[in-house]
């Protein structure tokens, strides 16, 4: 039987895994820099060409920090952007908007073909709700989403253009990204680093939250798990959502991720009969709408959910078999090489702590702290929830 402290050490030594796994799925610093530049280019290109009044701003995962790399050699990164104009609802239509932004994006296309110095995009593609500039080379894509804003819900609700639906979408990118970075700051642990360490010149996204990587961790698993049924993957925003709303400011990364599964189901609402996960920023646009539509993806959602929910269970039994035993058991579930790489940095490390005298093994070949502070309890997850793992 473990006592606290060596599970409390287990768990830590659970999330340094899964955290330096995730890690190598993050946007390389490079490609950051050089989306931001593409980014700003094309803001420039509609704010000089549309009206001063145009504004483009970046939402989704780029946005929030949670970029996970795609699990493809051909993957590209998907970089959402908002381009929205001052426009009045009554004075315009969708198509009417959606044209007009795509004139725009379309010029530009031809501007830097003529410039020759082939760092433009290759293409411009209309899709359901945006204008998605493609850049084969650089390994990402920019879809730009069309927007006015929404009377109702100053001053940064905005309205969607959607060619398969009649009525203007309602969102608010700006107040979630707020939401979400309110609900990161639940980790005390990271605003204290942020407080104390001379972070000035470093930007946000390279600081992650709990939170940040407990989302990428579900996102990576969901990536993999549904890599042959992409129709039925949930979305990143409902995935993101959920773990945000369940995430009460655990700052182990594995201990949240168990924690952020175990309650996310509860935060599904029905309403009237109808699956709903409200965007926290604006009540009226609906997460979970295609659920009610095609309840089959809610029951791939479950499967998906009730999954992972196992594996990580299965961590924990696993811990006393030793770091091959987890190996094995996470690269069945996450991208192989990451783990392998992950589990490779953490052995070093412990080596080189065991050789200076800050680790000593335990009964079963387990590793525990040669000096011990105080800790945080450990979560014992007692709260009911709708789907009890199985």
């Amino acid at each position: 039987m473990h006592t606290v402290e060596q599970m409390d050490t287990m768990e830590e030594m659970l999330s340094m895994l899964l955290d330096g796994a995730v890690e190598t799925l993050d946007i390389s610093p490079h490609l950051y820099q050089l989306a931001v530049d593409k980014y700003e280019e094309v803001g420039t290109w509609l704010a000089e060409h549309g009206t001063p009044d145009w504004r483009i701003y970046p939402q989704g995962s780029f946005r929030l920090g949670t970029v996970v790399r795609p699990n493809t050699p051909t993957g590209e990164y998907d970089i959402d952007l908002v381009c929205w104009l001052p426009i009045a609802k009554e004075s315009t239509t969708q198509a009417e908007l959606k044209e007009r932004v795509g004139r725009m994006l379309h010029a530009f296309v031809r501007f830097k073909h003529r410039q020759g110095h082939g760092d433009g995009p290759a293409s411009c593609e209309s899709t359901r709700r945006c204008w998605t500039l493609s850049y084969p080379d650089d390994g990402f894509h920019l879809d730009v989403l069309p927007t006015i804003p929404d009377a109702d819900l100053p001053p940064t609700g905005i309205l969607l253009t959607d060619k398969q639906l009649r009525l203007w979408q309602h969102s608010n990118p700006i107040g979630y990204a707020t939401w979400f970075q309110q609900q990161s700051q639940l980790d005390r642990r990271l605003v204290e680093a942020k407080r104390h360490a001379n972070v000035a010149d470093v930007p946000d996204w390279q600081v992650r939250s709990t939170l940040q990587r407990a989302v990428q961790i579900l996102k990576w698993h969901a990536m993999l798990y549904f890599a042959d049924d992409t129709d039925h993957r949930p979305p990143s925003i409902l995935i993101t959502t959920l773990a945000a709303r369940a995430y009460l400011g655990e700052s182990d990364l594995f201990t949240a991720t168990r924690a952020v599964i175990d309650r996310m189901n509860a935060y599904v609402e029905n309403r009237h009969g109808q699956f709903w996960v409200p965007n926290p920023a604006h009540e009226n646009e609906n997460f979970a709408d295609k659920w009610n539509e095609y309840p089959e993806r809610r029951k791939a959602f479950l499967r998906w959910h009730n999954d992972l929910a196992v594996l990580l269970d299965e961590l924990v039994h696993l811990q006393h078999k030793g770091l091959p035993a987890l190996a094995a058991r996470m690269s069945e579930s996450f991208t192989a090489d990451a783990v392998q790489r992950s589990f490779q940095r953490l052995a070093e490390r412990r080596t080189t702590e065991v050789k200076t005298g800050k680790l000593h093994m335990a009964t079963g070949g387990l590793l525990t702290t040669a000096a011990s502070g105080p800790r945080v309890p450990r979560h014992t997850f007692h709260g009911q929830h709708p789907h009890p793992r199985g």
